[in-house]
């Protein structure tokens, strides 16, 4: 009698723990993604590649074009990337830079959240960042 008991806490604890977990898991799926630091290595927390949702991600690459609202950022592997720019956005250098300082030929790292289209709207970029290869 005493073993069947002590195997049904066990199972009982077992159960509890499993949802537990289960329950924690949703409820961070729920949430959005958020930067887990910001800096030019790329230290973002990424949620990119989970089923298509949105999340954060660098985009490495030189400005192949501009305009007021966007910039258009070649990669390194050849393929380019449409970066939306909001009110919100900074723009760093050594110092704090203006939209104006995006022009093309300008190396940029760009953190912000990718869209459901691919595009990425912009919640910090970095002008002439060091980039590994």
């Amino acid at each position: 009698m005493k073993n069947k008991n002590i195997f049904l806490v066990l199972g009982l604890i077992i159960l509890v723990g499993a949802g537990a977990f289960y329950g924690g898991m949703r409820y961070q799926e729920s949430q959005p993604a958020t930067f887990s630091r910001q800096g030019g290595a790329g230290g973002v927390g990424s949620r990119q590649g989970q089923g298509g949702r949105t999340g954060f991600r660098p985009v490495n690459g030189e400005i192949i074009s501009t305009d007021e609202k966007t910039i258009t950022v070649k990669l390194q592997d050849g393929s380019s990337k449409i970066v939306l720019l909001s009110d919100k956005t900074t723009i760093n250098k050594a110092e704090v830079a203006a939209k104006t300082d995006l022009k093309s030929g300008v190396k940029v790292a760009v953190f912000g959240a990718t869209n459901s289209d691919g595009s990425v709207t912009a919640q910090n970029i970095q002008l002439n960042p060091l980039m590994r290869r």
